[in-house]
């Protein structure tokens, strides 16, 4: 069935100090209007169907500050965001990229002719998450998601018992669930299944063979889980933050960190095997930012009981190291605060 709904996820940041920036005014059916600023509100959902016209109704659904959210059906929806051009690299608004401004996203490839930008999401909860694909690599270049108040962890559980291909991408650059078996390999979730469990729908959205990479089982159920489950708690702590930024991938774009190829008894099974993977992390609370990296090698060492301090770097570092502009959104004041350095203690971790 051809989906008809646009899900457009706004995250507004304090950009600016003057007070009229971040603002969202919310004009009703009745006329009159609600204005809300970036002190009220952590994120705004507006839900349109594509068959009406500007003048039509939509729904919107604010994410106030503390977890709870309010709906509006709305005839029109003005927001001033403060963004300006003085932000040199982010990414730019285009018709079949409208949502790679968001701030966990990175900077977009330049090849985009054999990349693609998707978009996973569900009518209730909005966006799952967003991944860039390498057409010609047939492999992930990042996963790019968020926490907050609005995706609330209901405990579906793993809703489908394999996984499916992803059917955005054209047939002939897909992966496929059998291409795993037999590799020697597992296959590695990005955006974890356990990370979206708002929904059944949702969760199995975490199952495209788009959202993973090949690992060896002792990398991806020892020492990336303890990293994965580390970042899962500080997104699910409203205390620690009202929004944490995700973005996980394994190494595809050099040859250097690539450590091969599965091997298969079918020719066109070979999987892309990351030699590193890396998570970039910035969490935001009552306006203020804080952003750390990890950092792995993708071996088949058990690394159990694993300090993730060990593995921490900031996210220049992981720039430096896989050449992908990160939180390209944030102003480019913020960006190169929060990516030059991080502070352990303060997200909880010491050495």
């Amino acid at each position: 069935m051809k989906r008809i709904i646009l899900f457009l996820t706004i995250v507004l940041t304090s950009l600016h100090a003057a007070a009229q920036d971040n603002t969202v005014t919310i004009t009703l059916r009745n006329g009159q209007t609600v204005t809300y600023n970036i002190a009220q509100y952590d994120s705004l959902r507006v839900l349109r169907n594509l068959q009406l016209t500007q003048s039509d109704n939509v729904g919107v659904k604010v994410y106030l500050i503390g977890g709870k959210s309010v709906d509006y059906i709305a005839t029109k929806v003005e927001i001033n965001s403060g963004i300006s051009d003085d932000n040199i690299n982010r990414n730019r608004y285009s018709r079949n990229n409208h949502s790679t401004w968001m701030l966990e996203m990175p900077r977009l490839s330049t090849d985009s002719i054999n990349n693609l930008f998707l978009q996973k999401s569900t009518t209730q909860y909005g966006v799952t998450y967003s991944i860039e694909w390498d057409c010609a690599k047939k492999a992930q270049r990042w996963t790019a998601y968020q926490f907050h108040a609005g995706i609330p962890d209901n405990n579906v559980g793993r809703t489908t018992g394999s996984f499916h291909d992803d059917p955005e991408i054209p047939t002939a650059y897909r992966t496929h669930d059998n291409d795993y078996t037999g590799s020697g390999f597992s296959r590695g979730h990005m955006c974890m299944s356990d990370d979206r469990q708002a929904s059944e729908e949702q969760n199995y959205q975490t199952f495209y063979c788009s959202n993973i990479h090949p690992q060896y089982q002792n990398h991806n159920g020892v020492l990336w889980q303890k990293l994965e489950t580390t970042v899962q708690a500080w997104g699910n702590n409203r205390s620690f933050c009202d929004t944490l930024y995700v973005v996980k991938a394994g190494t595809i774009d050099k040859s250097s960190d690539i450590l091969g190829y599965t091997n298969s008894s079918k020719t066109d099974a070979h999987l892309l095997i990351p030699k590193y993977f890396y998570m970039c992390v910035l969490a935001v609370k009552n306006g203020q930012y804080k952003a750390i990296g990890f950092w792995t090698e993708h071996t088949n060492q058990s690394i159990s009981g694993a300090n993730p301090a060990t593995y921490a770097k900031s996210i220049d570092e992981i720039e430096q190291l896989t050449g992908i502009d990160f939180f390209c959104n944030l102003p480019d004041d913020k960006e190169e605060q929060v990516e030059r350095s991080y502070n352990l203690s303060s997200w909880g971790l010491s050495k």
